[in-house]
């Protein structure tokens, strides 16, 4: 296109919202109106039918008709032409400059049809890249409008509303089921659980009981809790994140699209020649007959009918692509940076190893520890208790339980007292014959005190992970493989061992990502893959960002695409897509410019005069499109198609 789908620029302008954590933004945060040019879009389209309509008039005259195309170089054409100046005189060169010129020599020449589609390419292609720009904003508004507005105060013995303005360090606040967290706090009343994974990227839900620290943006589960506040919310961790987001927006790197640099030179070429037949053959129809031949329409239609056709071939692959310019890209990135859970992992703890005492047997202490865990919302309880549904273990009644802090769930199970804890409870590890730690979750079973069993769990890698991994090189021609995580260093070390990845970060903060992020991709392309919104901004910061599954609007309104199917084979799929893509676009374009540069020599000879011309160009375009349209046809599987 003429202006070209999104560039990886700074879509904030002074206008786009922006986020200082003093509240949430605005409700029409992220809106915006039609622009000029999709207005100036939608009335070329409209003019192009009208005239079209008017060919199959009865009436003479209406046949005749040229004022819908006259309008539409008028009004359209007229502001385009305008902008294309401004840009002359700074001293910018493009495929859009030669498509401007090419709508007033179409005037000339009374080529109406043909500059009112020159029009269209140019607004629509404007209009596009304006909407791409526009996702910053809507990343911040989505984030912005996930946080309450309001703080339910403890005051005396009522409750009362407040804004997050007015909230002050050490205020008492009630968050209630299901409410998120509208500020960092300590528990001092109530105990429950939270979903903190917009920050760690760990899908588990964490216990908190009294002296639990709580992160503004948690979401509270089924139990209300008091809290009371130590961070003002314009210094929450919320906020934090806001603030690193508008970073990673205003710092994009700016990447020049394929047309752009193309159309730079076939333009100065176009003119050149153009200019050299008049000077040299005296005569101004072979000005007029190379600008007319040379207009760059494979330019301006192949590689968008191209992006069109990936856009559907990925939508029928469940890949949702919202930003197309990123099909240009995806293939070119030679660093890919993975997050761990749910990503590489399929995001759920599972029971897989059961170390016993010497007194004890497997489906016993499996038999206790399910019997309690029952009773609780501990983030490992679901994993015992699906271990034990799968080896169709009944549990025993349990006549009393309790949880203490720091002692874990206890329970009386016949006259047995069972405890289940963690390694730091038992008083003498060695002494009581507990196992050393590895990598990965545990957790520590205690019957009548005596240790009894420990139950390791690990978030497991996809099955697909390692062979994906290992694909990336020789097919991809990736050299650099990331784990970026902020969980404990065993576990990311764990996890990267078993899918062969050499490169790990782990305890990292979104605001250690971003940096890491962007460090690497100042050094080479670089693909981001995650799927929680402690991933957006690191997402922003990659040269291509890609969400994976739909854990997370926020996240998806970060990406550049989405993968709605928890798979790398398809994302193996979406880079097969864009460099097939681009292969085919670059071949319709440059072999359709090719035939035109051909032309422009006939035509400077002035063995090919305007209107022949426009007929030859016209013929070029129908094949540049043509082959473009390849991107649709079938293939049995993308990864094996030829180019």
């Amino acid at each position: 296109m003429a202006s070209g789908l999104a560039e990886k620029s700074s879509p904030l302008t002074a206008e786009s919202p922006s986020y200082d954590g003093s509240g949430p933004l605005s409700a029409d945060a992220g809106k915006h109106q039609w622009s000029r040019e999709t207005w100036i879009a939608l009335f070329a389209i409209l003019g192009i039918l009208a005239h079209l309509a008017a060919r199959y008039a009865l009436n003479a005259a209406i046949r005749q008709a040229a004022w819908p195309l006259l309008a539409v170089l008028v009004i359209g054409g007229g502001p385009l032409l305008f902008d294309l100046l401004r840009r002359l005189t700074r001293g910018e060169f493009g495929s859009d400059l030669l498509a401007g010129i090419s709508i007033a020599v179409s005037v000339v020449l009374g080529q109406y049809l043909a500059g009112s589609i020159i029009v269209l390419m140019l607004a629509g292609g404007t209009a596009l890249e304006q909407y791409a720009m526009r996702r910053a904003s809507s990343v911040l508004a989505a984030l912005s409008s996930r946080l309450p507005r309001i703080a339910h105060k403890q005051r005396d013995s009522e409750l009362v509303d407040i804004g997050l303005d007015e909230v002050r360090v050490g205020d008492r606040l009630v968050v209630f089921p299901h409410e998120i967290c509208p500020v960092d706090g300590v528990i001092t009343e109530g105990r429950g659980t939270m979903d903190e994974s917009y920050l760690t990227g760990e899908p588990f839900h964490i216990a908190k009981v009294p002296g639990s620290e709580v992160l503004s943006g948690a979401v509270n589960g089924e139990t209300s809790v008091t809290l009371s506040v130590v961070r003002l919310p314009v210094d929450s961790r919320y906020a934090k994140i806001m603030q690193v987001m508008h970073e990673a927006e205003t710092h994009r790197p700016r990447i020049r699209r394929v047309a752009d640099r193309l159309g730079a030179w076939y333009t100065l070429l176009g003119l050149s020649v153009a200019a050299l037949a008049w000077l040299l053959g005296h005569d101004p129809t072979r000005f007029l007959a190379v600008l007319v031949i040379a207009t760059p329409c494979p330019l301006l239609l192949a590689i968008p009918v191209a992006i069109i056709g990936a856009i559907s071939v990925a939508a029928s692959r469940g890949i949702i692509i919202r930003d197309p310019s990123m099909l240009e890209r995806i293939s070119s990135c030679t660093t890919v940076i993975f997050d761990k859970t749910g990503t590489l992992t399929y995001g759920k703890p599972a029971l897989t190893e059961i170390v016993c005492a010497a007194d004890f047997a497997k489906r016993d202490v499996l038999r206790m520890a399910a019997s309690l865990e029952q009773y609780s919302k501990h983030p490992l309880a679901r994993s015992i208790l699906e271990a034990a549904r799968e080896e169709n273990i009944e549990l025993a009644p349990v006549s009393s339980i309790g949880e203490k802090p720091g002692h874990g769930l206890i329970g009386s199970i016949g006259t047995a007292l069972v405890q289940i804890t963690g390694r730091s409870a038992v008083p003498d590890p060695q002494q009581a014959g507990l196992p050393s730690a590895v990598p990965g979750m545990e957790c520590v079973l205690l019957v009548n005190g005596a240790f009894a069993a420990v139950f390791r769990f690990h978030d497991e890698p996809r099955t697909d992970s390692s062979a994906f991994i290992d694909h990336l090189g020789p097919r991809h021609r990736v050299n650099k493989v990331m784990l970026l995580s902020g969980d404990r260093e065993a576990e990311v070390r764990y996890l990267a061992a078993r899918v062969g990845i050499d490169e790990v970060h782990f305890g990292k903060s979104p605001e250690d990502k971003i940096a890491i992020v962007r460090a690497e991709a100042a050094k080479s392309p670089t693909l981001f893959l995650g799927d929680g919104i402690n991933d957006a901004p690191a997402m922003q910061a990659a040269t291509v960002g890609v969400a994976f599954g739909q854990h997370s609007d926020i996240t998806s309104e970060a990406a550049d695409a989405v993968v709605l199917e928890a798979s790398l084979g398809r994302v193996d799929e979406l880079i097969h897509i864009g460099r097939r893509m681009r292969a085919i676009g670059l071949q319709s374009a440059i072999g359709g410019m090719a035939l035109s540069v051909v032309g422009m020599g006939l035509a400077a000879a002035g063995l090919l005069p305007p209107i022949a011309g426009a007929i030859a160009q016209e013929i070029i375009d129908a094949a540049a499109v043509l082959n473009a349209l390849r991107m649709v046809l079938p293939a049995s599987d993308i990864r094996d198609a030829g180019l």
